[in-house]
């Protein structure tokens, strides 16, 4: 007789006693008497294990019990109430049949592990309890961003990871080639000649989809890019990575306040979602990584939003009366310290901060009227900081060229990108939002090579 494979996470959900249950996963321990042993499974569908009791009964039953920690196990048998405190549910085993033996050497023993040393073996984490509980709850936020959009009438749009823009005009960016780098094609004077290339010119790993997004924002109206974007940024910073997600919205027929709304309204949504659909994994990070961070979460679902302008940012930061690492200064970007001052201790709400210095944001953010400042915002929270990064674009035909040229940025290079502005251009606005920083807000990890399956940063591959 053949069986479907049940589910742990459904098994533990049951309303009653099932049998003839098929149950296979990994083992967490195993327990010994003299006529019977314990064994805890995990198969990964949730947080907690179901105890699997063998008898003697079962043939090969002392074989059986040389099942270390870590090996896979196939196992038939009756959902019980468990006899047991802390657990509704445990196994009587009829049959177990061993899949993977695991040597005494498998590294996820019972005991506590550093995150430095689970960085090493990332091949394995997600078998521990913390790290299958971030990458369940990563799947689930990835599913309530795309829920979030598409209930509000936005397209999914799948932007190019290989581009020939610097949307961002910082320059960290890795380079895409085919040239042989020990005997390049060379021009007359002695450079790489990228014509012979490929792509028949430079050509890098993207490190935002919003230019191609405004085309097709102004396109569709309301489009949404959900996907990997790549600085090749020398920083070994706990919230840096050389590859992570981006989420980037962006929507026809808007300014920055409706911008603003929308940021806002998202990061409630989606946090929110999280609380309700997660709980179980979302205790563990509660109770052992962040003792404060179920009222964050609250915090940020529950209260409006503080907006102020960066100019008054600076003046309260000013005031305050504090010694700052960096100093706040007017024309100079807000650093994490100045950012939970402002959410964790001044306003004690999360908060929006619009209207910055137009020397220090990008050449497509729209002036304002005072010529010193653009139409962008940051949405900070408690714990984290910027959280979301966003802007008006600028539409007018003639000061996107006026500030392409004051941050030589070729004309021809971005002449599809001008063309939106010459052919029926119409205000527009989106915002950024790094996936790995938002799933740090929401389960407190402190490092955000701890929230991506496999971390790409400075040195590490």
């Amino acid at each position: 007789m053949s069986h479907k494979r049940t589910e742990i996470s459904i098994l533990l959900e049951s309303e009653s006693e099932r049998e003839n249950v098929l149950i296979q996963g990994w083992v967490r321990t195993r327990r010994d008497s003299k006529d019977f042993f314990f064994l805890e499974l995990n198969d990964g569908s949730c947080l907690k294990n179901l105890q699997i009791v063998v008898t003697r009964e079962i043939s090969e039953f002392e074989t059986l019990k040389t099942i270390r920690t870590g090996s896979s196990v196939s196992v038939v048998g009756n959902l019980v109430a468990s006899q047991g405190k802390g657990q509704k549910w445990e196994a009587m085993a009829k049959e177990v049949a061993l899949l993977g033996d695991s040597p005494e050497n498998y590294p996820l023993q019972k005991k506590r592990h550093s995150l430095e040393f689970m960085r090493e073996i990332s091949h394995l984490r997600p078998r521990a309890n913390m790290f299958g509980a971030v990458f369940r709850i990563r799947s689930r936020l990835s599913f309530a961003i795309h829920r979030y959009f598409q209930k509000n009438g936005f397209f999914y749009v799948n932007t190019p990871v290989i581009t020939a823009s610097d949307c961002e005009g910082a320059g960290d960016l890795f380079k895409v080639t085919t040239i042989d780098m020990h005997e390049p094609p060379r021009s007359e004077d002695g450079l790489i000649d990228f014509a012979h290339d490929f792509f028949s010119q430079k050509t890098y790993l993207t490190v935002s989809g919003q230019l191609e997004g405004e085309a097709f924002a102004t396109s569709l109206g309301k489009i949404y890019t959900f996907g990997p974007t790549f600085r090749a940024e020398n920083s070994n910073t706990s919230r840096h990575a050389s590859e992570f997600w981006m989420v980037e919205p962006e929507i026809a027929f808007c300014d920055l306040q409706q911008d603003m709304d929308c940021a806002e309204s998202f990061v409630k949504w989606v946090t929110r979602e999280v609380l309700d659909t997660c709980q179980s994994d979302l205790e563990l990070f509660f109770n052992f990584v962040d003792k404060g961070l179920e009222e964050r979460l609250r915090f940020v679902v529950e209260r409006p939003f503080h907006r102020v302008s960066y100019t008054e940012a600076i003046d309260i930061l000013h005031a305050s009366g504090k010694k700052w690492e960096y100093p706040a200064e007017w024309g100079a970007n807000l650093q994490s310290e100045h950012e939970r001052y402002l959410t964790e201790e001044h306003f004690k709400s999360p908060v929006t901060v619009y209207d910055y210095p137009k020397e220090i944001k990008p050449f497509y953010m729209r002036t304002n009227d005072d010529e010193k400042t653009v139409a962008a915002m940051d949405v900070l929270v408690p714990g984290i900081g910027e959280i979301v990064g966003g802007s008006q674009r600028e539409e007018r035909l003639d000061v996107l060229l006026e500030n392409m040229k004051h941050h030589c940025i070729s004309e021809e290079d971005y002449s599809w990108y001008v063309d939106l502005r010459r052919f029926g251009s119409v205000p527009h606005a989106g915002f950024g939002l790094g996936f790995e920083r938002l799933l740090m807000f929401i389960t407190g990890m402190g490092n955000i090579r701890d929230v991506i399956p496999f971390a790409r940063t400075p040195g590490s591959i």
